[in-house]
C-alpha cells in the first residue's frame, strides 16, 4: 500500500508524528487485509528527504508512530519501505537514479524478498498512477483509490498501457472488494 494520500490523508510533505491522520476506513481497512491472511506493506516516495525537507530520522519516526496508532487499533504493518531519493530535486547523495522511486518496482521486489511476498499474488493500492504502475512493473495486480490524488490521477488512467484492476473510494473500499474477489 502506498502511504501518503492512500492510508494517511495527503497534505503535502507528510514527515510529523502530530500531522498523523488516517484516511477513513484505513486502519480497519488494514486490520482486514491483515485477518485474512495478507501481509500489509507500506511502499512510499519520500522525495521531502531527497529535498532537504525532512531527513529519513523524520520518516522512520513517522512509521514508528503509525505503527503504534495502528497496534493501538489492534492492528499493524508487516513492513515499511521507502524511497529518498529524486532524480532531479535531490540534494546530495539523493540526488540520484535509484531503482526504488515509484514507478519503479524495485521496493516491492525489495519487500517480496525481505517478507516472502508472492508479488503474483499481490495488490499494490495507491492514489497516484505511480503507484499503480509500481505494482503492474512488479507483477501485482493493482488497485487505485480515490482519496489523496486519487480523483485527479483517475482521469489518467487512459495513458497506461494496462488496465488497473480496481478503482475504489477508498482504502477499506479496494480491500473489501480484493477479499471478495478472493472469497470469490
Amino acid at each position: 500500500m502506498d502511504r501518503d494520500g492512500t492510508i494517511n490523508e495527503e497534505d503535502g510533505y507528510v514527515h510529523k508524528i502530530e500531522d498523523l491522520r488516517f484516511t477513513p476506513g484505513a486502519q480497519e481497512a488494514i486490520g482486514l487485509a491483515r485477518e485474512s491472511g495478507y501481509l500489509v506493506v507500506v511502499i512510499s516516495n519520500q522525495a521531502g528527504v531527497a529535498r532537504g525537507y525532512y531527513t529519513e530520522e523524520d520518516v522512520r519516526r513517522f512509521q514508528d508512530h503509525m505503527q503504534d496508532e495502528l497496534k493501538k487499533a489492534g492492528t499493524k504493518v508487516d513492513g515499511f519501505y521507502y524511497c529518498p531519493h529524486h532524480p532531479d530535486s535531490g540534494q546530495g547523495k539523493y540526488l540520484v537514479v535509484c531503482e526504488c522511486r515509484k514507478p519503479k518496482p524495485g521496493m516491492l521486489i525489495q519487500a517480496s524478498k525481505d517478507i516472502g511476498i508472492d508479488l503474483s499474488r499481490s495488490f499494490m493500492i495507491g492514489d497516484h498512477l505511480n503507484d499503480i504502475k509500481a505494482g503492474h512493473n512488479a507483477g501485482c495486480r493493482t488497485a487505485l483509490v480515490r482519496t489523496g490524488y486519487g480523483k485527479e490521477q483517475q482521469a489518467k488512467l487512459g495513458e497506461l498501457d494496462f488496465k488497473v484492476d480496481l478503482v475504489t473510494d477508498t482504502l477499506l473500499d479496494a480491500v473489501r472488494a480484493i477479499l471478495s474477489r478472493k472469497a470469490g
